[in-house]
């Protein structure tokens, strides 16, 4: 069984569940999983990386490369 095909079958499952207690213990385990990876994941910048994503950034917002706030908004309200 795939990856794609094991997430399914687990939402599946997940959506018949009844019992509050279990998805707290879902929410949790989830939060504490997502943490762990992230924590991994996460490198401090050099001060030249950051140099650059600041003359990026300005150079973006010069050029009129910007979303504003209310659309963001709006984009990441159909995300769930």
């Amino acid at each position: 069984m795939d990856l794609q095909t094991r997430k399914i079958s687990f939402v599946q499952e997940f959506l018949k569940l009844q019992n509050e207690e279990i998805i707290s213990l879902f929410e949790k385990l989830l939060r504490k999983e997502r943490k762990k990876i992230l924590s991994k994941k996460i490198e401090p910048m050099t001060l030249e990386e950051f140099n650059k994503r600041i003359d990026l950034s300005l150079e973006d917002s010069q050029k009129g490369r910007l979303t504003e706030s209310s659309k963001l908004l709006s984009e990441i309200e159909k995300w769930g």
